[in-house]
């Protein structure tokens, strides 16, 4: 099934979600980045870069989202498609509550350089780790099931993981 939401005859979800995803896995790479510097300025610097970048990944996502939503409400019901966009979906959700989480929590620091709690990091990483899974699953949905891609898409094709064919079996055969 082709996007319902495009721009240029472009999907328009897999235009923007690059932007979160990258602002949000660089954010966790300087939070690491942070936990093994030991000059307090540096520290400072990387603490207040982090925030940022989750603060801007949140909007960058919840910019993305209702493009998500137009395209999986689409995807026609009892589909392997409709259930794996079910999961990333709602994965999504998780991994931007848990940024969000981590930002509050960094907005409450007692210092301006937003330094993170344990607490905050913790979400982050958690958040992080889901956002890989999350993101596993939005490739699925375009590369595997050709969701937002191809109004031929094979939306039943078994998971990437097996060794199936998307559009037959080990015999060519016609799934």
């Amino acid at each position: 099934m082709e996007s319902r939401a495009k721009a240029l005859g472009h999907p328009i979800h897999q235009m923007l979600i690059p932007f979160p995803f990258g602002l949000l896995a660089t954010a966790v790479i300087f939070d690491i980045v942070y936990l093994l510097v030991s000059n307090p300025s540096t520290a400072d610097t990387l603490a207040t870069v982090a925030f940022w970048m989750i603060a801007a990944g949140i909007v960058g996502g919840l910019v993305a989202a209702p493009f998500g939503l137009i395209d999986y409400l689409a995807i026609p019901s009892g589909t392997r498609a409709k259930s794996v966009g079910l999961l990333h979906g709602v994965g999504n959700v998780f991994v931007l509550v848990l940024f969000a989480l981590s930002l509050w929590v960094r907005y409450n620091a007692p210092t301006a350089a937003h330094r993170p709690t344990t607490a905050a990091l913790v979400a982050s990483f958690v958040a992080f780790v889901l956002a890989g899974a999350t993101g596993w699953l939005g490739g699925e949905l375009v590369d595997r099931l050709g969701v937002g891609v191809d109004d031929g898409a094979h939306l039943d094709a078994p998971n990437s993981l097996t060794t199936s064919s998307a559009h037959g079996d080990a015999h060519g055969n016609v799934l």
